[in-house]
């Protein structure tokens, strides 16, 4: 019952789905009903229509037979007499034919002149024996030899347009005019016009470009396009055929085209040189993208010519010398930031009230900033040559050489060897305080320098690389050894800085031992001037550093270096050094004991290399005037005042000078040198008391 009652649930399913099947296909059905009937009737009448016309060929068929049975007898007659009339035709066209000729010379018809006469030549050159047509042959010959003078003199005329300097070449050739002297002739006379293109090229470098693609370049590819039309793609028939036409007349059209390029070329190249100004770069690449993109179509109508690639060398050399004006920009820039540095660090300082000059954290910072702001502007600007638009940037060179070798190499690694060799050359100024730039140009630089070293360089060439996606297939100069030379650059500032510096305070204590009289000078009751003077002066470059150098390590400070009246010579020590000199029973030469003294003393190297540091630096400038003021001492002779003089002096030094260096051993060691070699070259070495020292030198 179950199968039953499904088996009818399909039954009506299926019964339902024909239903819908016959109700939706019910017109479809009619139609085609109507449409069989409709064809049967139309049949029915074809069929009528085809046994009318087989009557019909039937009846044309028995009467062409008829009128063929009753023309048989005359058919030969008529086709002689229908020969004789074309033959007559014929003659009736050359008896004509001069005064047509002359007709059309009359209504400048040249083409139809020239099409009836080449018709007719043959005809007239094989009966030229009969003195009928021997006499319309010459009449011919002189109009068309005055047709021919006519093409020639509009072929010379410079006011005729292409189409009818190609119509003439044409005309002309037909006539069977040299080929030869015809491209010559063509080719002048399109010489001439296309020398009136280059005429008027003097504007800016876009509208140049432009007037030179859309008149010449546009003109010289008609040109090539007509004459090759009509010399070089022509049909060669009969004895043209033999003459190799084709050949000869591409090889004068590559002359005259090279030739035409070449002038053109040199005015471009003249007018791109003229492209001195390096601020909006975009004017002069949309006019090389133009010139290039033109020239592309002398190349598809003129493959064998050299004009595409020596535009596209014109475009290279075009970006290789603005890579240079870019790094000259870039260079000039330069100096002329380092002459506002220079004008800032001379600025005086004004009153309180108002603004004080920047300072050298300040100046450090915004000469960088606008070193940086400046090398991404050039890149920006550089760019474009290489934008996705431009076609000449898939070129080979500029996919690859031009960013790697151009960009990078002489463009951003050109202009860094730049800024590192132009701060070397104030490290080579003649004369002890190192020409006319300012110590604090030297700092400054310096520790640029070591900006550029850490982080600048590698961040600029980085940068380059991801903008122009630099492919190093040719040898480029490694981050690693710009650094290197960058660090060079920064010691060796920082070393003439120290050396500037030194001798400066140098010179200053190198015055004032020599113009002194140190065997008459009183008994000392105050601190030199110059001493004072000293003190003030590391202190101050002790500042100066300390703005841009980080503070550095010292050793640490033995217990009496803190005392308030920083004591180098105690009374012990004083005993000890002088005491054997100073006692006539005494044992020991004194010479002997210094000696001694000094083999056990570690060596000082006074100009030897200086560490990135405030420490460092104060120390090589201290020992520089130190060890100057130690040689003075010894080229003089001293009085007892004298050698009391030197000690209040070094004692002075010794309570300010030891807190600037990086080992204090080092500023004791030099002070007890200078007081040893004032005692060995005084004439009455009698030391003062070390409780008066230190009198004087807390009163002063």
């Amino acid at each position: 019952m179950d199968q039953e009652s499904c088996m009818v649930r399909q039954i009506r399913s299926l019964d339902s789905d024909m239903q819908t099947l016959v109700y939706e296909n019910y017109n479809k059905f009619i139609s085609a009903t109507d449409t069989i009937r409709k064809m049967k009737n139309d049949f029915k009448k074809m069929e009528d229509e085809m046994d009318c016309l087989s009557t019909n060929m039937a009846a044309i068929t028995e009467f062409s037979a008829r009128i063929s049975g009753t023309l048989q007898d005359q058919h030969a007659q008529i086709t002689k007499l229908s020969g004789v009339h074309t033959l007559l035709r014929k003659l009736q066209f050359l008896f004509e034919l001069p005064a047509r000729l002359n007709k059309c010379l009359e209504l400048q018809a040249y083409a139809q002149a020239v099409s009836s006469h080449c018709r007719a030549r043959c005809v007239l050159q094989q009966y030229s024996h009969m003195p009928s047509f021997r006499g319309i042959q010459d009449d011919c010959h002189a109009i068309m030899e005055r047709l021919a003078q006519q093409l020639r003199q509009k072929f010379r005329d410079g006011g005729t347009s292409a189409k009818e300097l190609s119509e003439c070449v044409e005309l002309l050739l037909q006539l069977d005019e040299p080929a030869e002297e015809l491209c010559d002739k063509f080719l002048s006379h399109a010489q001439t016009r296309l020398e009136a293109d280059l005429q008027g090229l003097e504007t800016d470098i876009l509208e140049f470009i432009d007037r030179g693609c859309n008149e010449f370049v546009s003109n010289l590819c008609l040109v090539i396009a007509s004459y090759q039309e009509l010399f070089v793609n022509r049909p060669q028939e009969g004895e043209l055929a033999s003459k190799n036409i084709p050949q000869m007349a591409n090889s004068k059209l590559l002359v005259f085209v090279d030739t035409l390029a070449a002038r053109y070329f040199s005015l471009v190249e003249r007018r791109i040189q003229e492209e001195k100004g390096v601020g909006d770069n975009s004017l002069l690449v949309r006019a090389l993208d133009r010139f290039h993109r033109r020239l592309q179509a002398v190349s598809k109508l003129l493959p064998g010519s050299a004009v595409p690639s020596q535009g596209t060398e014109i475009v290279i050399q075009a970006a290789r010398e603005r890579i240079k004006q870019y790094l000259s920009a870039l260079q000039s820039f330069y100096l002329d930031s380092l002459t506002d540095v220079r004008q800032a660090l001379a600025a005086p300082r004004g009153p309180p009230g108002k603004e004080a000059p920047p300072s050298l954290p300040d100046l450090l910072t915004s000469l960088s900033n606008s070193i940086l702001n400046q090398i991404k502007s050039v890149l920006a600007s550089v760019h474009l040559f290489t934008a996705k638009d431009i076609t000449f940037s898939s070129k080979p060179y500029f996919k690859g050489e031009f960013c790697s070798q151009g960009v990078r190499e002489g463009l951003v690694v050109s202009f860094i060897k730049f800024i590192c060799q132009s701060s070397r050359q104030f490290c080579e100024s003649a004369g002890d305080r190192g020409g006319s730039t300012p110590p604090v140009l030297l700092l400054l630089l310096s520790r640029l320098c070591l900006d550029f070293e850490t982080s600048t360089i590698s961040y600029i060439l980085t940068l380059t690389d991801e903008q122009f996606l630099v492919q190093h297939h040719s040898p480029v100069t490694a981050v690693t050894a710009l650094c290197a030379e960058a660090r060079e650059a920064a010691q060796k500032l920082l070393n003439h800085y120290v050396k500037v510096q030194g001798l400066i305070i140098s010179q200053m204590l190198r015055k004032s031992v020599e113009t002194r009289d140190w065997v008459n000078t009183i008994e000392p009751r105050n601190v030199r001037a110059v001493m004072k003077r000293v003190v003030e002066d590391t202190t101050s470059i002790d500042v100066q550093v300390g703005l841009l150098y980080e503070e550095g390590v010292r050793k640490a400070h033995s217990s009496d270096s803190s005392k308030r009246t920083f004591s180098v010579y105690s009374s012990s020590r004083q005993q000890i050094r002088y005491a054997p000199s100073y006692t006539p029973s005494a044992p020991m030469d004194t010479n002997l004991l210094s000696n001694i003294h000094k083999l056990f003393s570690e060596r000082i190297d006074i100009f030897s290399p200086v560490e990135f540091n405030k420490v460092s630096v104060l120390t090589g400038i201290i020992k520089i005037s130190l060890k100057t003021f130690l040689e003075c001492v010894r080229l003089r002779t001293f009085g007892r005042y004298g050698l009391q003089q030197i000690q209040v002096d070094c004692h002075y030094l010794q309570m300010y000078l030891w807190r600037f260096v990086s080992d204090e051993n080092l500023v004791h060691f030099l002070l007890d040198e200078i007081v040893g070699s004032a005692a060995h070259r005084c004439l009455d070495p009698s030391p003062m008391e070390q409780s008066v020292i230190e009198v004087i030198c807390e009163r002063g």
